[in-house]
């Protein structure tokens, strides 16, 4: 399953139900938790922390976390405390009947547990937790990506930045950005092409003349609006374009305006069947006004 857009986050997964993981080596409390949680989630099970760790690395992150704390091999908090690395926004609660006092308060302390539940469970107070753990890790998920776009806009400034600081010459600029642009945002190809003349920046497997001549960069900048195309494939008449039999699944044009007028021309293609590219296109837009700055003084 692709992720949403090239922004998007790779552990972001788009789904109606949250994904949670139970983890018991009691078949019967396996099953209770399965059956008290599947309307909501959907619930996936482990008969301990090592089958666990297994299924999370094969199937990725979950929301929540809900591991019985005395197992054979491994307690609870261990294995929990083995899942924070790969996933630290998933939210991992506790059951246990014991007084394991000391290391339920180190893995607190330590932000690997965020509650714990005592046995036998009141399950209207575990939905409770449960329900308020999915949300924070809804609320986490959020601020990562939000924290991921703007490294994102941070590293495209600084590139773009290096352009004057450097005093990079015309072609030097082209490569630069496309370079770093592609790498950026995980291009498969990207190209800049200069409307007045035929000067060209490539990276990837961009082929600029074919670029030059789609229509999807004719329109981008006799509209001077971004173009976009996603589902590439899946459309007979596109796939078969001459640009696009590489396997390219979605293409985005942006046009670089100076004082009104289309200096060049941002060509960006992936291989991966994104959903959108419209949070790209918007944050290209955020900074396109200093990449038209830093080029026109490269061109001149």
């Amino acid at each position: 399953m692709s992720t949403l857009s090239p922004l998007t986050l790779a552990s972001r997964q788009q789904s109606k139900k949250p994904r949670m993981l139970v983890v018991d080596d009691e078949p019967d409390n396996l099953d209770l938790l399965f059956r008290t949680f599947r309307r909501d989630f959907k619930v996936l099970k482990a008969e301990s922390g090592v089958e666990a760790l297994e299924i999370l690395a094969d199937d990725g992150e979950v929301a929540v976390i809900i591991s019985d704390q005395r197992m054979p091999e491994m307690k609870g908090t261990e294995f929990l405390s083995k899942t924070v690395p790969d996933f630290p926004d998933t939210v991992r609660i506790i059951l246990t009947g014991f007084t394991d006092v000391e290391d339920l308060v180190e893995a607190i302390n330590a932000g690997q547990v965020y509650r714990y539940i005592t046995k036998p469970w009141d399950p209207d107070e575990l939905k409770f937790v449960v329900d308020k753990a999915s949300a924070t890790y809804e609320l986490l998920k959020g601020q990562s990506a939000e924290l991921h776009k703007a490294e994102k806009q941070s590293k495209m400034m600084m590139t773009v930045g290096q352009i004057a600081a450097q005093s990079m010459q015309k072609e030097e600029a082209l490569e630069h950005l496309t370079r770093g642009f592609c790498e950026i945002l995980n291009a498969d190809a990207c190209a800049l092409l200069l409307a007045d003349d035929d000067s060209a920046g490539s990276y990837g497997l961009a082929d600029t003349e074919k670029i030059s001549d789609s229509q999807l960069v004719t329109d981008a900048i006799a509209s001077q609006q971004s173009q976009t195309l996603v589902n590439i494939q899946s459309d007979e008449t596109l796939s078969s374009s001459p640009l696009y039999t590489d396997g390219t699944q979605c293409h985005l044009a942006i046009p670089v305006i100076y004082q009104g007028k289309a200096l060049g021309t941002f060509s960006f293609q992936w291989t991966t069947p994104y959903k959108t590219l419209d949070d790209v296109s918007q944050l290209l837009g955020l900074i396109a006004p200093q990449i038209a700055l830093s080029l026109k003084a490269a061109v001149l």
